[in-house]
């Protein structure tokens, strides 16, 4: 009888963020199409590592299993990308997972993201609208700014972008790529950019626009390749427009 094929895996893991971390090693039996939240399942089925302990099941984040909602980001093989899509059969073993180091540790592999959205809340990542009564049909957007916005308006909020950067440390509060695309975004937007001088001014403050020292990693991390790049360049521009244009006017 033909020995089944495995999958190895060696998972960090850490009951609670002033707890000592471990390394847990497994061996699942493989199966077409396996990725790496199918092989954190199996574990969570029959707890029981490579050597025969029992443990407990890996505590991680996870919901769509199509690379949409953003909550499965995390080191797979040292790189940060979605454990979704991190197909087994494309991935050297063992497959080695570890949480994002840049955000607060929750528990093995699930962190913290509270500082994007309250990123996002800061630079007014939205378009307020008064919903009390009917405002009618919205402004026409050209098919150029649709185009242009698509992409953007596909960030999913993973905390790729800000994993990967330099800039992201403990001596600063860099919002990161991600939140100054969402910047860009609204403010392209004809009702959004009623606010567009509020957002830059929210970028233009410490752990802003200007702490971006253009390494670039951000746009190569980005699971729906969102031209983070070209979103940092346009957003500093018209920081700098309103930088002057107030320094003139004041």
């Amino acid at each position: 009888m033909a020995e089944t094929k495995k999958v190895l895996l060696r998972i960090k893991r850490q009951a609670g963020p002033k707890e000592p971390s471990r390394w847990e090693e497994f061996a699942l039996n493989w199966r077409p199409s396996m990725n790496a939240i199918i092989c954190l399942r199996d574990i969570a089925e029959n707890p029981v590592t490579r050597d025969g302990k029992k443990t407990t099941p890996i505590t991680y984040d996870s919901n769509c299993l199509e690379e949409i909602c953003g909550s499965c980001a995390m080191l797979v093989n040292g790189k940060a990308r979605m454990a979704c899509s991190a197909l087994v059969d494309q991935l050297e073993q063992p497959i080695r997972l570890e949480p994002m180091k840049k955000f607060p540790l929750v528990r093995d592999l699930a962190v913290d993201r509270q500082f994007m959205f309250e990123s996002l809340k800061r630079v007014k990542a939205w378009i307020p609208i008064d919903g009390t009564y009917d405002l009618g049909e919205g402004p026409r957007v050209s098919p150029e700014i649709q185009e242009k916005g698509y992409p953007l308006s596909s960030c999913i909020s993973c905390g790729s972008c800000l994993e990967v950067c330099p800039q992201v440390n403990e001596h600063n509060q860099f919002v990161g790529a991600a939140i100054i695309s969402q910047v860009r975004l609204f403010n392209m937007h004809p009702t959004g950019a009623m606010n567009k001088s509020e957002r830059l001014q929210a970028l233009m403050g410490p752990g802003g626009i200007q702490e971006c020292a253009n390494a670039q990693n951000c746009v190569h991390a980005c699971p729906k390749n969102i031209p983070l790049t070209e979103s940092i360049a346009e957003v500093n521009r018209d920081a700098w427009k309103q930088a002057l244009l107030g320094w003139l006017l004041g």
